[in-house]
């Protein structure tokens, strides 16, 4: 196991692929474990690919103050791993939640981030889907056979009825593009196990200790920011990534056609040639 150690001491787990400058990946959930990560489509091909348990998830310590995990304060754990891998300037990538660390950390150290990449983010300051867009992209998909038993646990849902786990395990189809083998695999993979509900709580919660603790909005981050979305993302949508390109004044917003939450996933060669080609562009 490879540990440092967060700003208030607590011992956090990363891992190393690749050879180069390095790009620290965020995990979303909140408080998933990066294995899910994998190499990102292989961009470990072009950079040096460091992957990040946040504190209380997967192999990195539980916090003696819980409150720690808010995304505001993990700012201060992303500056600690700069630090401790010995880099000048790092380039930045965020899944889901873990888009609103990374933009707050690009915010508090911008002379540290040579450039930041938001992979179908949550939005500026929590979860920012539009309801419209989530309905239309769930609907699209009723031709699919798996579509009649998520519309109804998708109904329960929303009703508060039945066991809530057992109901988001029957609708992650709609977060895919595709729902074939691989989409399975990778969705119910062991190792991709959420954490505590605790860990959600205090991610979005704001009131954590270190620097950036409050859980105000994302800033303008004045790097080169490329946004990712998946068209068929029926998790989140498209929005949470309009929005967040929006507040970047030198951001790009790509859209993949044919891909839900995790592009990486569906359309490795695709994605990578996207995410690498931005940060080719930007090498010192």
């Amino acid at each position: 196991m490879t540990i440092f150690h967060g700003y208030d001491g607590t011992a956090l787990h990363y891992e190393q692929f690749g050879d180069g400058s390095p790009l620290v990946a965020i995990p979303g959930g909140p408080g998933m474990d990066a294995r899910y990560l994998g190499t990102l489509g292989g961009l470990d091909a072009r950079r040096r690919l460091v992957r990040l348990d946040p504190r209380g998830c997967g192999r990195s310590a539980v916090p003696a103050d819980r409150a720690s995990c808010a995304f505001g304060a993990q700012a201060a754990d992303v500056e600690a791993l700069r630090e401790h891998l010995g880099a000048e300037r790092i380039d930045l990538l965020g899944h889901s939640a873990g888009a609103l660390t990374a933009q707050r950390y690009a915010a508090e150290f911008p002379h540290r981030v040579r450039s930041l990449v938001l992979v179908t983010p949550v939005g500026r300051a929590a979860r920012e889907p539009d309801p419209a867009e989530i309905a239309a992209l769930r609907a699209a998909r009723a031709a699919e056979p798996w579509y009649p038993d998520a519309a109804e646990a998708d109904a329960l849902l929303a009703a508060g009825a039945g066991d809530p786990a057992e109901l988001v395990r029957r609708i992650t189809p709609f977060f895919w593009g595709r729902w074939n083998e691989a989409a399975r695999a990778a969705a119910f993979d062991p190792e991709s196990a959420p954490a505590a509900p605790w860990v959600r709580e205090a991610f979005y919660a704001g009131a954590g200790a270190g620097a950036g603790s409050d859980a105000g909005a994302a800033q303008p981050v004045a790097a080169p920011v490329l946004v990712v979305a998946g068209a068929r993302d029926g998790m989140i949508g498209t929005v949470p990534a309009r929005l967040a390109a929006a507040l970047h004044p030198d951001a790009r917003l790509a859209v993949l056609p044919e891909v839900g939450h995790r592009p990486w996933v569906e359309d490795p060669a695709g994605f990578a040639a996207l995410v690498g080609g931005f940060l080719d562009g930007r090498r010192p």
